[in-house]
């Protein structure tokens, strides 16, 4: 099969029906008829020699050379988007780009209130969406250009990964404020003997304080393991279960804090990027504006 003899349209419906796996959804997408879509598939099963999707109860659903091909037709497709627009400057105050944002909502209430307002002043157009991205799929996520930046720990070692040091921020331990130890200094034995509350979204996995612990042989209770920060704030301020956060959250919330009677490494935030978008003068733009405003946080 030649590429000259294929539309290379058709690889943009093929994206679009692999993510939506319903045809008149595709058509809305695209601008097109249903019949149009129809026909623009058959054309691609005759290309590959393959259904490519068939359909079920639950919608079109993708044959092995489908899910075979489909990485390396995103891939493909962030390229030629980039490409296309390389030549073109990315001027903030005219632009109406809407970048798509991976992080947990910690980041997402320490950083985008102060990015909006920048926003307003600088780039009045741009949108912002902010999405939770699990560490599974987040390289496949920045690959195929679904996210354009990534903020996390810095757990990734993907070599087409670009990532640089955002923020380092302490922890201390959170308690409402009539808790018993509100007013006592915040010893080993006290936190071990108290019990906890612990913010992750993962089903399982050691966090910061569980390390940090684990190399001294010592163990803490968490009574309760919650998937956000809102949630938790909630939960200290009305039960005796202590808190390990990190400090820049406390203007956040109704909560006294302690010095942890033990060293605990920083969080540590990285931006990750596709090497693809190294260049992009967007991109390039967007990575600075949130180190400024990550410098903040200290």
């Amino acid at each position: 099969m030649r590429l000259d003899h294929i539309d290379l349209n058709l690889f943009v419906l093929f994206d679009a029906l692999y993510r939506e796996r319903n045809v008149t959804r595709v058509a809305m997408q695209l601008n097109l008829t249903q019949p149009a879509v129809s026909n623009a598939l058959g054309r691609l099963r005759q290309s590959f020699d393959d259904p490519l999707f068939l359909r079920t109860p639950d919608g079109m659903q993708p044959t092995p050379v489908a899910e075979r091909m489909v990485a390396d037709v995103r891939e493909a497709l962030v390229l030629l988007r980039r490409s296309v627009g390389a030549g073109a400057r990315f001027v903030p105050a005219t632009s109406d780009k809407t970048f798509r944002l991976g992080m947990n909502d910690l980041a997402e209430s320490l950083l985008l209130p102060a990015l909006q307002s920048s926003l307003a002043h600088a780039a009045p157009g741009v949108a912002v969406a902010s999405y939770y991205v699990d560490r599974a799929s987040a390289v496949d996520e920045l690959r195929a250009g679904r996210s354009d930046l990534l903020l996390d720990a810095p757990v990734f070692n993907a070599r087409e990964l670009r990532h640089a040091p955002l923020a380092s921020l302490p922890y201390v331990v959170a308690m409402r404020r009539g808790h018993p130890l509100a007013r006592r200094k915040m010893t080993e034995k006290a936190y071990l003997a108290a019990e906890h509350l612990h913010v992750s979204s993962r089903r399982r996995g050691r966090g910061q304080v569980e390390i940090a612990l684990h190399s001294r042989n010592l163990r803490r209770r968490v009574s309760m393991r919650v998937q956000n920060y809102l949630v938790a704030a909630r939960i200290a301020q009305q039960t005796d279960l202590l808190w390990t956060v990190p400090r820049v959250l406390l203007p956040l919330v109704d909560l006294v804090s302690r010095p942890l009677p033990f060293p605990v490494p920083p969080l540590e935030w990285h931006l990750f990027w596709h090497g693809n978008a190294d260049g992009d003068p967007a991109n390039q733009w967007l990575r600075q504006r949130l180190q400024a405003l990550a410098g903040d946080l200290a």
